[in-house]
């Protein structure tokens, strides 16, 4: 694995002094944005033959867990783009050269975004309420994609559709838009809870036109359809969310190891470190990173090494997820508990981790979805079976 960090620690402390600020001002992270280009953080995981770093998602993971620690947003928004660079340099590997396009414009500099998200979908990726119409020389895409990171930068959204010209056989089609396309416009719809500086409008498809060349796969809907391009969504996706909230997670605990030291009452003879119920709080913060640490780490490795978990996989990874964001929940509640109060002012980091922090359960997969591929993956269920419940 590569031993040296990539951003600096004095790079990594400036994103950290920007982040109240995007948060306060609801804008975009644009000089983090900037400076991570330069850097070469975006070309992780790219292929060094199509001038990137050739990163693992074992390696990128770690680095996404340090950008976080001091920059949630940064690290969220811009691993849209790695997870994309990741997916592309997954199927390279396996011999398939459909998605080098995407490794060269990414070495030249472009910005993928992840346009997956749809009102009234719960199977992101592998179903969609968006159309995708075959015409000549490609596909038009009507529907409306929702949590759009990235949408001040990206170059090519990454979107998927569902053709149904031959009801006995549809397909979802996995195409690039392009930012010079007609037939879309990006609402500015992004002012909510946490995750702020990520900048995560909606984008409206009218008509959208993809051509064949930036088509990636066409597959069957559901689970039938996962092959390397699509569980690889899923691998670099998730366990880089997985990393953000745990990079989030150990700040919080953090700043509670620095503030309850310092923290005093008139029923404590010393500080608040010393008071039990203080400590009984850190120990659980304490051993949910613990036991989340390997999981990820772990996940991440197993899937770099190319460990043959088959079938397994979506499972693995969903739990990953899910477990890593439902702890990381957890950490930042109790450290707004033990903050006595102070946590809850706007000058408090942690009043901003709190938000950040809820916005990991609301991506995908969700409890509910996780739970039910978890299930039915251990029960031997096939998840396509219809009725899909009873």
């Amino acid at each position: 694995m590569t031993n040296a960090p990539i951003l600096s620690e004095d790079l990594l402390r400036r994103f950290h002094e920007r982040a109240p600020v995007y948060d306060r001002e609801n804008r975009f992270f644009t000089e983090d944005f900037e400076d991570l280009r330069t850097t070469g953080y975006l070309k992780m995981p790219v292929p060094k033959k199509f001038g990137g770093l050739g990163m693992t998602l074992a390696e990128c993971a770690r680095e996404t867990r340090r950008l976080a620690y001091y920059a949630p947003a940064t690290a969220l928004g811009t691993n849209m783009h790695v997870y994309w660079c990741g997916v592309a340099a997954e199927v390279h590997k396996s011999g398939d050269g459909s998605c080098d396009w995407m490794l060269e414009a990414a070495g030249k500099g472009e910005v993928f975004a992840a346009g997956h998200a749809e009102p009234g979908l719960d199977l992101p990726v592998i179903l969609s309420t968006t159309k995708a119409q075959r015409v000549e020389g490609g596909y038009r895409y009507t529907g409306r994609k929702a949590f759009g990171s990235l949408s001040p930068v990206w170059t090519f959204l990454g979107i998927h559709g569902l053709n149904a010209s031959d009801p006995k056989a549809p397909k979802i089609v996995h195409g690039f838009l392009a930012r010079d396309a007609k037939g879309y416009r990006i609402e500015q719809t992004w002012d909510v809870l946490g995750m702020r500086a990520t900048k995560s409008d909606d984008t409206i498809l009218d008509g959208a036109f993809v051509p064949d060349s930036r088509i990636a796969r066409i597959v069957a809907p559901g689970a039938a359809g996962v092959d390397v391009f699509v569980l690889s969504i899923f691998a670099w996706a998730l366990v880089g969310f997985a990393n953000v909230y745990y990079g989030l997670g150990r700040r919080a605990l953090d700043l509670t190891l620095e503030s309850l030291p310092k923290r005093t009452s008139l029923a404590v003879s010393t500080s608040m470190a010393h008071h039990p119920a203080m400590q009984h709080g850190v120990a659980e913060m304490v051993m949910e990173l613990e036991a989340l640490e390997p999981l990820i780490d772990r996940t991440a490795s197993d899937w770099s090494s190319g460990v043959a978990h088959g079938a397994a996989w979506p499972s693995k990874i969903f739990t990953c997820k899910h477990r890593a964001t439902e702890g990381v929940w957890k950490v930042v509640d109790m450290a707004l508990e033990l903050s006595g109060g102070f946590g809850m002012f706007k000058k408090s980091e942690l009043e901003r981790l709190f938000r950040d922090a809820r916005a990991g359960r609301f991506h995908p997969a969700n409890p509910a979805l996780t739970h039910e591929f978890v299930g039915k993956t251990a029960l031997g269920i096939n998840p396509d079976d219809s009725p899909r419940w009873g």
